[in-house]
């Protein structure tokens, strides 16, 4: 693992960060996606927290943030019910564009600019960043705890120093 820089840094921890979503959304049972939990839909919690990586991890503020094509009002809100489900294939692809979006963002973004903030924006790169982290892994600890109280199955982590894994894995623990 390269640690020379900041950027370096934030990049690791940001794709062993996406391998960890994807996995836990690859652990949800089907008979699962559309069980309630604290009165939403699981896949409505995954959506949330997409959601906000999506938005926030670059900059809540962009004038000119495009909102999904499966998005409405209110979609990533949990505290609000939604007539529209969202399939799988639609958050799985919705995963995919995030992926790419940061991947593309930290690619263009050095040590220097972490500490500036992004137009109209009262947050630094860097606090955004943390914030999603945060924000990121509260939302993945419930959908675990989720998948484990549903199923006995404790899906897999990568931690700090564990390889990615590839071609079939086992997905949990």
């Amino acid at each position: 693992m390269k640690q020379n820089t900041l950027i370096e840094i934030i990049e690791e921890q940001t794709n062993r960060a996406l391998w960890e979503v994807r996995n836990v959304i690859d652990c949800v049972p089907d008979e699962l996606w559309g069980k309630e939990y604290c009165g939403m839909p699981g896949w409505k919690h995954i959506y949330h927290m997409l959601h906000s990586l999506d938005l926030w991890y670059i900059n809540p503020r962009d004038k000119n943030f495009q909102e999904p094509t499966i998005h409405e009002k209110d979609l990533n809100n949990l505290d609000v019910i939604s007539k529209k489900v969202l399939s799988r294939n639609e958050i799985e692809s919705y995963f995919n564009d995030i992926a790419q979006k940061l991947q593309k963002y930290m690619s263009d973004l050095t040590d220097a600019q972490l500490l500036e903030c992004p137009p109209d924006c009262e947050y630094c790169k860097f606090t955004l960043i943390l914030a999603q982290f945060r924000h990121l892994h509260s939302h993945m600890g419930m959908i675990m705890g989720f998948i484990i109280d549903d199923t006995g199955l404790w899906p897999k982590v990568l931690g700090l120093e564990n390889p990615f894994p590839s071609g079939n894995y086992e997905k949990y623990f």
